[in-house]
């Protein structure tokens, strides 16, 4: 009797097509992104050499340029700035966004696709543009507030330190009202019409449809404009750039702290300094989003 062989596994090929699709992806995310972010890492740990006010390439000092901005007050100062505007101006922005999208979804209101288009508009201006316009009617000697402060006899200055803010989270709220009002009706959208036509049935009225069914219909677009809100109030860089030159000695080098680092970089001539600097606000804007995002998943925004 003949003993057969058993049949031997063969060992299945690896199959690399898939990275025929996700290589390009992977290549340039790490040519804009990751090596960008590990290089700043790397400069963060050195300064400049100078000699007699000549630089003479970098020093590797450790922790120090860490150990320095969090003892730095220009640095917090920029903080605590975009930090109060961002618990201000965003719930503002968000909550008008919100009230124009329910208007539009409501179906009452006349001209509705003229509307939306007009509010949506603003975003389409790039930021730099829409600075320079509202710059312009701020003026209190040649803009609107000009006209009327002399018209009502004011003296409304809004380049003046302590309306300054006000008028950039004018600025910040009317560039991105559209952008949010477009997610939130895009989300109202969805909303199946069976759930309306037996909120009808049930004699509910139009606040207790508003309550019950499109509240929660947005929450999860809320959450996202929040994040992106967020970041972008940390990311604060355009609008006090271009006022600085409107404003004088009201926007300082260290309005904000993306301001402060561009003024490091490229007018004091420390980028080691500067790239600590954003590290050190990226690490804080992902982490305010985070919390944001746990707030909002465990019932913040209803």
């Amino acid at each position: 009797m003949t003993q057969t062989a058993a049949p031997t596994m063969r060992k299945p090929r690896r199959n690399w097509r898939g990275w025929m699709f996700v290589g390009p992806f992977l290549f340039f995310f790490a040519i804009v992104f990751v090596a960008p972010l590990l290089y700043a890492i790397y400069l963060s740990f050195f300064q400049p050499k100078m000699v007699w006010g000549v630089s003479q390439g970098e020093q590797f000092i450790g922790f120090d340029n860490y150990i320095k901005l969090f003892t730095d007050p220009n640095f917090w100062s920029g903080v605590i700035g975009v930090g109060l505007f961002l618990l201000i101006q965003v719930p503002i922005m968000l909550i008008i966004s919100m009230y124009l999208a329910l208007a539009i979804d409501s179906g009452r209101l006349w001209g509705s696709s003229f509307f939306r288009v007009s509010v949506f508009l603003p975003y389409a201006i790039p930021a730099v543009v829409a600075t320079l316009m509202w710059g312009f009617m701020y003026g209190t000697r040649y803009g609107v507030m000009s006209e009327v402060n002399n018209l009502f006899g004011t003296s409304i200055d809004f380049f003046s330190p302590s309306l300054i803010w006000v008028g950039i989270g004018n600025i910040v709220t009317w560039e991105f009202i559209g952008y949010n009002m477009l997610i939130f009706y895009s989300a109202l959208k969805t909303i199946p019409g069976s759930l309306y036509e037996a909120a009808a049935i049930d004699g509910a009225s139009e606040w207790n449809i508003i309550r019950a069914i499109k509240l929660p219909a947005i929450r999860g677009s809320m959450m996202i404009a929040m994040i992106f809100s967020v970041i972008g109030s940390f990311q604060l860089f355009n609008e006090p750039n271009v006022l600085q030159q409107m404003a004088g000695n009201t926007i300082t080098t260290y309005f904000t702290p993306n301001f402060y680092a561009f003024h490091l970089a490229f007018e004091a001539n420390n980028p080691s300094y500067s790239a600590t600097l954003a590290i050190v606000m990226g690490v804080i804007t992902v982490a305010v989003a985070y919390i944001v995002q746990l707030w909002g998943a465990k019932g913040g925004v209803k």
